[in-house]
């Protein structure tokens, strides 16, 4: 099978030490798909690592380390965040669930170092969502959705309250109640999701902040990607799971459970692509008992090619210079693949008209998504 490595991007990824070859040019180059993929600031981390930051010319590094500076504010600043929040949230007695991005970072997971992310993702009962929606305008957050459609959308549809910004410090917050909305056909139990959590070291006790256990962690990143539609930072989030599987690697029966796991939540579909793609694309070292118990989960043998086809457009940098020859058509099928896999063919039909014809959006196939950005007056 191939690989999205026709990016000299993904062959750094893949491979650090290929940058002691590049020559200015190259590195001109590298930095801008870093750059339009959105990990830049985790390239830094990934050289550091691996002992290559010395091999980095002056004016390369210079970039490199500018990127470490917004990362480590960023982190800062979202730790700051993740304590209003738990503040805002404590006097409901429930523990402060962080999903995606914020879990890595606040976790202090190898898969955070670098990875810059928009919003605050958490992780509530269903039952309490009234309660923690009311408690978190009261400290100043309010919904970014006034359209009728759009509340009705996420309220009776949704995995997800319609996303909420701090009136004062401009930050976004989403509060799930699951994982995959309530209209897919693959619904994984939130309670299984709840009973896992694991408290972050350091924040023991009932009011502390937690995240999702090693397997679901890895199951929702799985999901978020290859049940969704939307894959400009596809490449960011595949190499996500790359780190993570590295990281989990040494957590006693990862591995052995994964895909019983999986099966469980009803995810052996979004795993197998996920175990799928980083082998091919980073050569992850996912034990072969692994890939052999996933692979019965997989798409059909006719229907793997054209996935693979799909996918491995989709998760190429967006930069020109990685661009291919239908690029854009796989992008667009994934996007209708990820709303069919949400919803019913009625309700797909009627929110795909609503918003190619009644919304008005501009795209940019090159914007990054804004980070925190706090004020602390």
């Amino acid at each position: 099978m191939m690989s999205p490595a026709s990016s000299l991007l993904v062959e750094v990824l893949a491979t650090p030490g290929r940058v002691r070859f590049l020559d200015l040019p190259g590195w001109e180059r590298l930095l801008r798909q870093a750059n339009s993929a959105n990990v830049g600031a985790i390239l830094v981390y990934l050289l550091e690592d691996n002992g290559l930051l010395n091999d980095v010319p002056l004016k390369p590094r210079e970039h490199l380390e500018a990127a470490r500076i917004v990362a480590l504010r960023h982190r800062r600043l979202a730790g700051y965040e993740v304590g209003r929040i738990r503040s805002d949230l404590a006097g409901l007695g429930l523990p402060l669930i962080l999903l995606k991005g914020a879990a890595y970072a606040m976790a202090d997971l190898p898969s955070g170092r670098g990875r810059l992310f928009s919003d605050i993702d958490i992780l509530v009962p269903k039952e309490w969502l009234d309660r923690v929606e009311g408690a978190l305008i009261l400290h100043g957050w309010a919904s970014t959705h006034h359209d009728a459609y759009d509340e009705r959308y996420y309220r009776t549809w949704m995995h997800e309250l319609p996303p909420m910004v701090h009136l004062r410090r401009g930050n976004a917050i989403d509060v799930h109640h699951a994982i995959l909305p309530e209209t897919a056909p693959v619904r994984p139990n939130p309670a299984l999701l709840l009973a896992a959590a694991r408290p972050i070291p350091g924040e023991q006790g009932a009011l502390g902040v937690y995240t999702l256990c090693p397997h679901d962690m890895f199951l929702h990143s799985a999901v978020h990607l290859f049940f969704g539609g939307e894959f400009d930072q596809g490449l960011r989030d595949l190499f996500d799971l790359h780190r993570l599987a590295l990281h989990f690697d040494n957590e006693p029966g990862f591995w052995d459970g994964l895909v019983a796991r999986a099966d469980a939540l009803e995810l052996t579909r979004p795993l197998f692509y996920a175990l799928r793609y980083i082998t091919c694309t980073f050569d992850t070292p996912v034990p072969a008992a692994t890939l052999a118990a996933a692979a019965p989960f997989g798409p059909t043998r006719l229907l793997l090619p054209l996935m693979d086809a799909l996918f491995l457009r989709a998760l190429s940098p967006l930069h020109p210079e990685c661009a291919a020859r239908f690029d854009g058509a796989a992008r667009f099928i994934l996007y209708v693949r990820g709303n069919w896999l949400r919803m019913p063919p009625v309700l797909l039909a009627r929110h795909l008209f609503h918003k190619a014809f009644l919304v008005s959006k501009p795209v940019n196939a090159n914007h990054t998504p804004p980070t925190l950005d706090i004020d602390h007056r």
